[in-house]
């Protein structure tokens, strides 16, 4: 894709996912209350924007992607900030620093949680472990079980955040690493069916947990020409889970998939590319339930993209 096609596709803002009735704001904004959303996935150590000359040439970068982040809170009252995976590997600051820098970055841009990747296992389970310390933010998985391994007690199975009134849980999911990463780096790590994981932890948040809205980060990949479990056909077998953020396929999305689950409901599918090109940002608008017999109606999102550069 040339990089003005690019530009072009990625500049799209104000998307909907749903019918929006033209009343929707119709009443006063205490009627509402907004949660923002932004994420990233498969940032693969990009810490400098891409050089002069590269297809992404003065796209991407850490700093830039940094200052975005601080905007947008500065204007927004409830903000998340989310990453589906692949954190590690692709420049020569993960082979010098062993993934120390990408972390001292995530923290100091506040990100509140993210999934694994198969690439953030490139070092081995004793790198990764050497590193995580210096997250100030949870890695969280439902699939994998690290019972045998130096990584025991260390990554969560979900976090619930609280923005105003509103509960958001969120969980994480990883594709299976046989094949993709060599034994002996996750040797121990138990895969677990994430079809299955993923609707016991979402039952879970929203009904034990009452969680308004449940979010699922997942690097499994989009979608694939084969058998092989992906976001959407999670999403197609799924219950109780409202938006997958996914990672590993490099997908970049002009805006969020919608994809029927097995109680007939929407679940919203968004993933931003690679490398910190895009910074994802969703819109989400609940309709608060101003008297007890009022049915609420189901969350509206707006979807952005920011190009960073």
């Amino acid at each position: 894709m040339k990089r003005r096609s690019f530009i072009k596709k990625a500049s799209v803002s104000a998307l909907m996912l749903g019918t929006i009735s033209n009343n929707l704001f119709a009443g006063t904004k205490e009627q509402f209350t907004k949660l923002t959303i932004l994420h990233t996935n498969d940032l693969h150590s990009r810490i400098l924007p891409f050089p002069k000359g590269s297809r992404y040439e003065g796209l991407g970068g850490a700093a830039k992607r940094a200052q975005l982040i601080k905007e947008i809170r500065a204007k927004e009252k409830n903000v998340l900030l989310f990453d589906s995976g692949d954190i590690f590997q692709g420049t020569p600051f993960f082979n010098q620093f062993g993934g120390e820098l990408e972390l001292k970055l995530m923290s100091e841009m506040a990100y509140d949680a993210s999934t694994l990747g198969n690439h953030d296992f490139d070092a081995g389970l004793e790198g990764f472990e050497k590193q995580l310390h210096l997250a100030n933010f949870p890695f969280l998985n439902v699939n994998y079980s690290f019972d045998d391994t130096i990584l025991n007690g260390k990554i969560e199975k979900y976090k619930v955040f609280e923005k105003e009134e509103l509960k958001i849980g969120v969980f994480g999911l990883g594709i299976e690493l046989n094949g993709l990463v060599p034994e002996k780096l996750y040797k121990g790590v138990l895969y677990e069916d994430p079809v299955i994981k993923a609707n016991e932890t979402a039952f879970f948040l929203k009904n034990k947990l009452k969680c308004d809205y449940v979010v699922c980060l997942s690097h499994l990949g989009l979608k694939y020409n084969s058998e092989k479990i992906s976001d959407v056909k999670l999403a197609k077998n799924s219950q109780n889970i409202d938006l997958i953020l996914g990672g590993h396929t490099h997908s970049f999305l002009d805006e969020p998939m919608k994809v029927n689950n097995l109680d007939n409901a929407v679940v919203a599918i968004n993933q931003v590319g690679w490398a910190g090109i895009l910074l994802g940002r969703l819109e989400i608008y609940f309709e608060k339930n101003l008297k007890k017999n009022r049915k609420k109606q189901a969350p509206v999102i707006f979807s952005k993209k920011t190009i960073v550069k």
